[in-house]
């Protein structure tokens, strides 16, 4: 063929490499993509997905996924322009390089929203990418396994339609392979199916995903050991025999060294794996303790600060819910420090309300406990909280449940003589009860009761006539002389003066 025929058609092969490249180049920067969408760029790069030259082909697919992975808008483009079909007949007729390219577009589109990764869905791109985690190259298999995750982590339903696509066998076969991006996105897909239903956990579970996952907690890796530890605390939450499969994995007592780890995402996965085990049964809660957990999130909790802490705040809430020797377990570890810090110094009200909720839970069993809450001072700082104005409903509600909980079990009274001065009415009327119901068992806290001031508080409380709380006052002052009541009533001065003044005129 001569030259001057074959000049025109290099110099149009050159243009178009030229083309898709730059294109493929400007769209890495995100004050480009506006004006790439202006001139019309979706229309210019779809045919050149079909054109004979494997690089044009590969660089208009990246190109195509940088501009989808920029905003819904732009990835919604892709999908109007009917490109997501060429891109799945492309996925299992071409070369790897083209693979990834395609799996790229496929996840940027799926990652914005539960209609774009429907629309990834209805592509038949599912059997196309799950196809792929058998190629033989690692990075088609972690090309697809990114966008399988991006399609199963917005609904239930989408989740169900990878996992009847047949991805969860060979994903769990991805975890297995020695390079460690496979592994990280493997365990993430793995981690966004088994978070939306029991059902779909149970599919993770039943194609024998756990003991890997659990065998990779102790990996040097930190970003591999945040997706392991989320996709265990993902099967756990949903039910008892769920979290028991990942403890029968023999996560515990390693995963409480993650507590430990440099890494403060890995940290809190693990915490969060933690809690979701300790919901669920008492002995569940004991098996953690005996392992060390009760001691490990004490000191993680400690070592926390703002969102970090919840997990740890509320696997202490959920231990000591269970039964008194377990809350006494979070109080030998030294747990009620920690929370009292978190009740009072953090700045979220969501992190205080879970605080004072974990308090409650330790001091509701027996006297005991609660003595141990009174004496570090924690019905005062619940009280604080309660009555602060800026306080959210929920830290409220909280707060004068975990309030009423340790009051009715404390007969320490001289922890409880403090909201005597402070406490609203509705509070004093559990505090006046315990009041009633101690005193007149106890005659050396009669004595105290009065030599403190306590019992002068008492005679001052605004109580309406007939409440409850007018009625425990009444109780209480049952049991002193009349003349002692009198001394220490409020108008006992004013009285003593009008019958002084009787007694001149006499």
């Amino acid at each position: 063929m001569s030259r001057a025929v074959l000049a025109p058609f290099e110099a149009y092969q050159k243009s178009r490499v030229t083309f898709v490249q730059t294109v493929a180049e400007l769209a890495t920067r995100p004050q480009n993509i506006e004006a790439l969408q202006s001139a019309g760029v979706m229309a210019l790069l779809r045919p050149l997905l079909l054109d004979n030259v494997p690089s044009i082909q590969q660089s208009a697919a990246l190109a195509l996924g940088r501009l989808a992975n920029y905003s819904d808008e732009l990835a919604e483009a892709v999908v109007s322009n009917e490109i997501l079909p060429q891109l799945v007949y492309s996925l299992s007729e071409q070369n790897r390089f083209y693979k990834k390219a395609a799996a790229y577009v496929l996840r940027s589109v799926a990652k914005h929203s539960p209609h774009l990764a429907k629309a990834v869905v209805n592509s038949g791109a599912l059997d196309a990418l799950v196809n792929c985690l058998e190629e033989f190259d690692p990075s088609v298999k972690e090309a697809a396994a990114w966008a399988l995750a991006c399609i199963a982590k917005h609904t239930h339903e989408l989740a169900q339609a990878v996992v009847d696509a047949g991805a969860v066998g060979l994903l769990v076969l991805c975890v297995q392979e020695p390079e460690l991006t496979l592994k990280r996105i493997s365990a993430t897909a793995l981690s966004e199916i088994a978070k939306h239903t029991e059902e779909l956990a149970q599919a993770v579970v039943d194609q024998g995903a756990v003991p890997y996952l659990a065998a990779l907690i102790s990996h040097p890796d930190a970003q591999l050991k945040r997706q392991v530890c989320s996709c265990l605390a993902q099967i756990a939450k949903h039910t008892v025999d769920l979290a028991e499969v990942v403890v029968e994995a023999e996560i515990f007592p390693r995963i409480l060294n993650c507590l430990k780890d440099l890494d403060i995402q890995v940290r809190k996965n693990a915490a969060t794996c933690i809690r979701e085990i300790a919901k669920q049964t008492t002995e569940l809660a004991k098996l953690i303790v005996h392992s060390g957990g009760a001691a490990a999130i004490v000191d993680y909790i400690s070592e926390s600060k703002g969102n970090a802490r919840l997990p740890g705040i509320m696997t202490l809430g959920y231990i000591s819910a269970f039964d008194d020797s377990l809350a006494m377990a979070v109080i030998v570890s030294k747990g009620i420090a920690p929370l009292k810090d978190a009740l009072i110094n953090e700045p979220e009200d969501h992190l205080k309300a879970a605080a004072a909720w974990s308090l409650g839970q330790i001091g509701r069993h027996s006297p005991d406990h609660a003595k141990f809450l009174a004496e570090a001072d924690v019905p005062s700082r619940l009280l604080a909280v309660y009555m602060l104005p800026e306080s959210s409903k929920d830290l409220k509600d909280k707060a004068k449940k975990a309030l009423k909980n340790i009051i009715q079990m404390c007969t320490h009274l001289p922890a409880l003589e403090p909201l005597l001065q402070l406490a609203p009415n509705n509070i004093l009327t559990y505090v006046c009860a315990q009041f009633a119901k101690v005193l007149p068992t106890n005659l050396e806290a009669k004595r105290t009761f009065v030599q403190s001031g306590g019992f002068q508080k008492i005679q001052e409380i605004q109580a309406e006539p007939g409440s409850k709380l007018r009625e425990y006052i009444d109780e209480i002052n049952s049991h002193y002389p009349p003349d002692i009541v009198n001394y220490y009533s409020p108008n006992y001065a004013d009285t003593l003066i009008r019958r002084l003044e009787e007694y001149n005129q006499e």
